[in-house]
């Protein structure tokens, strides 16, 4: 009995990256903060670049970090909320505007309802799926900026979104990977947005801040203001990147390149002493040479700085490069790198800092780890918008395109109140 009880409480986030496969579970009782009580991370194989390059491969390394989270918490995972990542990945605004339904001229949910349902008769590139629809603002008649329209008065409603896209193949090759490893998929969440809800506080996505995860072999960037998102992208450049240009710097293998990056790259070279030497036998038997720290810490900045300008490029293109007040958050797995600090002030001319998982009760010491940023987000996300405890806890942002089913004015209206200040 108790297991069953356990078990509506159960959120579960899992990461597929290119590197590493995470799954992160937590609880959540009513009243009481969500608590992380399972964690796994195994080595990915069948991913590149965010997207699916071998089923079965894929369902293999899914499969065991689900084991060695369940073995963990005892609890078996029926259900989680899954990152989606990858280039392909596509994010355009949008408006939708309609006539208020009602003669009084008061706006209902319907009537929010219809508007987005509006927002989203935009031309979709073949192939392509709406994986968000996010309300940016509504307007009223002549009134803009409005967060919730419901309950006001006129003849007109507009509403500008942001349509996030993926393509349906990856989209589908994720989904049956996931079912393939005997869980279903709650719901699909672009990784960038699920970095942001484990990161970042409601006062940074007020001010304007920008969250960068720099995975294996993907960034992925999103950008908030007033409190809401306002672009996504990703760009195919990750940490493997710097690993391969260490090797082909020192001329060396890969996993040898890997852990000098780990023991000893830096981002800033002028965080290292001229003469500051590393043997490379003393990490791989059988290898031999002494290489210069600072080389290694111009090769990855050389990396870093291209991954930081490309990332501006991005901002420069919705007119906010310089211009976000709370800076830029970095987070992933790649922003356990020293010296990355530096190289983003830098290159951004805003402050910036590391983003790791906030705000999360747990015994296990590595949550708090950058690299589980997005798999800490996922759940967050669940605890949010999902469904807990048997309960539909609210109606989440991720399922917007789907408005249809249900008791459709019951739904906006617990969407509304879990978005609306």
């Amino acid at each position: 009995m108790g297991c069953s009880i356990m078990k509506d409480t159960i959120i579960a986030g899992l990461d597929v990256g290119s590197s590493k496969v995470r799954v992160i579970v937590g609880q959540k009782i009513d009243g009481n903060p969500l608590h992380i009580v399972g964690y796994s991370e195994v080595v990915s194989e069948g991913v590149s670049k965010g997207v699916v390059k071998s089923v079965e491969d894929a369902v293999s390394s899914i499969s065991r970090a689900f084991e060695q989270a369940e073995r963990m918490t005892g609890i078996p995972i029926e259900r989680a909320y899954v990152g989606i990542s990858g280039a392909h990945i596509r994010s355009d605004t949008s408006r939708g505007v309609i006539a208020v339904s009602k003669a009084d001229g008061e706006i209902k949910e319907d009537d929010v309802e219809r508007v987005i349902e509006a927002s989203q008769a935009v031309s979709t590139p073949p192939n392509y799926e709406i994986l968000h629809v996010i309300p940016k603002y509504f307007s009223v008649d002549s009134q803009t900026g409005i967060k919730d329209p419901v309950g006001m008065t006129g003849i007109r409603l507009e509403v500008e979104v942001q349509i996030i896209q993926g393509l349906s193949a990856q989209i589908k090759n994720l989904t049956k990977v996931v079912y393939r490893s005997g869980v279903e998929v709650e719901d699909l969440v672009v990784s960038a947005l699920a970095s942001a809800e484990a990161v970042l506080s409601k006062r940074q996505k007020e001010l304007g801040v920008a969250v960068l995860n720099i995975g294996a072999s993907t960034t992925s960037l999103a950008v908030f203001e007033e409190g809401e998102v306002i672009a996504t992208h990703v760009i195919p450049i990750g940490s493997s990147h710097i690993t391969s240009d260490i090797a082909i710097g020192l001329r060396t293998s890969i996993d040898n390149a890997e852990e000098v990056k780990v023991r000893y790259g830096v981002a800033d070279p002028g965080a290292v002493e001229r003469k500051e030497d590393i043997d490379l036998s003393k990490i791989t038997d059988g290898e031999t040479g002494i290489v210069s720290r600072r080389h290694v810490a111009e090769i990855i900045e050389a990396r870093v700085e291209e991954i930081f300008k490309l990332t501006d490029l991005e901002l420069a293109k919705i007119e906010r490069s310089g211009k976000l007040p709370a800076g830029i958050v970095i987070t992933g797995g790649g922003a356990k790198l020293n010296g990355m600090i530096g190289v983003a002030r830098k290159i951004f001319k805003l402050p910036a800092s590391i983003g790791a998982p906030r705000e999360v009760a747990s015994a296990i010491d590595k949550v708090d780890d950058p690299s589980l940023a997005t798999a800490v987000g996922l759940v967050r996300w669940g605890e949010r918008f999902g469904f807990i405890g048997g309960k539909d806890n609210n109606f989440f942002r991720g399922q917007l395109r789907s408005f249809g089913g249900g008791d459709v004015g019951d739904k906006v209206k617990r969407w509304l109140k879990a978005f609306m200040p």
